[in-house]
């Protein structure tokens, strides 16, 4: 088992199973500390190379993915390796996209699809999920 992040690192969001997953935005240095093992990067292009295993969702900034199966896959995916792995997931702000996934992985550890946009708020940042179409998708979610 790799170590997971810290639980009071910055962007670092706990869920309710005690997975633990880290939202950044990739216009800012990485953070010190542990590299991801795995990352999700949601971009409306394809996302730079890494040096650990990532997975590049088309997701254009303020908008939707393009490809909702490919979305719902990947989130799961994450949300799985989230259990024993550092899994970050972030887009170019960290804010929009990267809170409008980390709501569905609230929503796939359990947390009702209504009330995950306030979880994600709470305990990420309060900008996170930042259009009424993401919310819309969040709500929808699973």
């Amino acid at each position: 088992m790799i170590a997971p992040w810290e639980p009071a690192a910055p962007g670092v969001l706990r869920l309710p199973s005690g997975r633990i997953v880290r939202g950044r935005g990739l216009r800012v240095p990485l953070p010190a500390g542990p590299v991801p093992t795995f990352a999700l990067h949601l971009l409306g292009q394809e996302a730079p190379p890494v040096v650990w295993e990532s997975r590049w969702l088309r997701w254009p900034d303020f908008w939707l993915p393009s490809d909702r199966t490919a979305t719902v896959d990947a989130l799961r995916e994450a949300w799985i390796r989230a259990e024993a792995e550092r899994v970050e997931v972030a887009c170019a702000g960290g804010y929009g996209r990267t809170g409008t996934a980390l709501a569905c992985l609230a929503v796939l550890d359990g947390v009702p699809a209504r009330e995950a946009v306030a979880y994600v708020r709470e305990r990420y940042s309060p900008r996170a999920v930042e259009t009424p179409w993401q919310r819309r998708f969040v709500s929808r979610f699973q």
